[in-house]
């Protein structure tokens, strides 16, 4: 990063900047929903396709391996993440019927959106879940993995009945749950109380749904706003989170700038040593006299000559990397050696 722009003359701001942004978008403290952990998979999912493309470099690859990393620190450290939606989908379900042990699940979709809510779901003592998905291969894996029933997506209708909470979120055009649908499901259930919570965008669930009774429809808008009036109550987590980015931004700053100045050390390492040896072997080839104790002497003096000399100058701009003027000393390391071409 900022060896790259270093000739160029940009400045570390661009840097920080393009640093605090990654860190902000993987901990999702830059999402429309603070603290909701999706964003960081699909990072995650990109960055690996990219890496098995080999369309990365090292320092690419270890910079978004530090950006996870921080992510779960966030996690970890604050409590920020505890009231995103897939939570806030649980709380208007517990407002709802109190305790969810004895209630059916049923997550219609089966991305990360859907896993993750379904586990959330889990974690607060629901002991039927079932999943109903368009590929009946990846609803079975789904449900597999959390020890749930798989609904082929054909029965999706007749499964609503035996559902006390619905949960929907699939890449659909259009609506996956119509009105009709869910008043044959009322009538089979005798008018016992019915959850419906849509995560999708566009909707999954016809909004006419909210007008039977006993049915409750909630959408992803509604879901936003319980996160953002548990957040308001809970700034300090925000506030926690900022610090600890603050903190992780200028340790990656101060790696990048140690990074760098390593990188032209090497450089002018390489380039001093080229010329070592192209200076000795064009005095051997004058020399052909020499004994092979002459030439070792001669070899040790022009190494120990080219120590001396870069002592100072590699060991000044290693000190000075993360100063304020460390930029001023690495860039004139790199035009008085010329080390753009080395």
């Amino acid at each position: 990063m900022a060896g790259a722009r270093a000739a160029q003359g940009s400045g570390a701001g661009q840097d920080e900047a393009a640093v605090r942004h990654l860190l902000r978008v993987v901990s999702s403290l830059d999402s429309l929903v603070v603290g909701e952990p999706q964003i960081t998979g699909q990072v995650k999912e990109a960055f690996a396709t990219a890496r098995r493309l080999h369309a990365t470099g090292p320092i690419f690859n270890q910079l978004f391996e530090r950006a996870f990393a921080f992510a779960k620190r966030v996690r970890t450290e604050t409590r920020i993440g505890e009231r995103a939606v897939c939570s806030a989908a649980v709380e208007l379900a517990k407002k709802i019927f109190h305790d969810l042990e004895a209630k059916t699940v049923l997550v219609v979709g089966a991305g990360e959106m859907s896993a993750l809510t379904a586990r959330h779901f889990l974690g607060q003592g629901v002991r039927q879940l079932r999943i109903a998905n368009r590929t009946l291969e990846r609803t079975i894996e789904l449900a597999s993995s959390l020890q749930g029933q798989a609904i082929p997506w054909e029965e999706l209708p007749a499964a609503l009945s035996g559902a006390d909470v619905v949960v929907s979120s699939t890449g659909a055009p259009d609506w996956v749950i119509h009105k009709a649908e869910v008043q044959r499901a009322m009538n089979l259930r005798k008018n016992r109380p019915m959850l419906f919570i849509d995560m999708a965008v566009p909707r999954d669930i016809d909004p006419a749904v909210n007008d039977l009774d006993n049915v409750y429809l909630y959408d992803i808008d509604d879901l936003q706003h319980v996160v953002a009036e548990n957040l308001k109550a809970r700034q300090w987590e925000v506030v926690l989170a900022e610090t600890i980015l603050a903190c992780e931004v200028e340790q990656v700053l101060r790696w990048l700038a140690e990074l760098d100045a390593i990188l032209a050390v090497i450089r002018l390492r390489r380039k001093a040593e080229a010329i070592r040896n192209h200076e000795l072997a064009r005095l051997f080839a004058k020399l052909g006299h020499l004994s092979e104790a002459d030439r070792v002497a001669l070899e040790v003096m022009a190494s120990a000559i080219v120590n001396k000399l870069l002592h100072t100058p590699i060991v000044r701009v290693k000190q000075e990397s993360y100063s304020k003027g460390g930029t001023h000393y690495l860039q004139a390391l790199r035009e008085l050696f010329g080390l753009e071409d080395a």
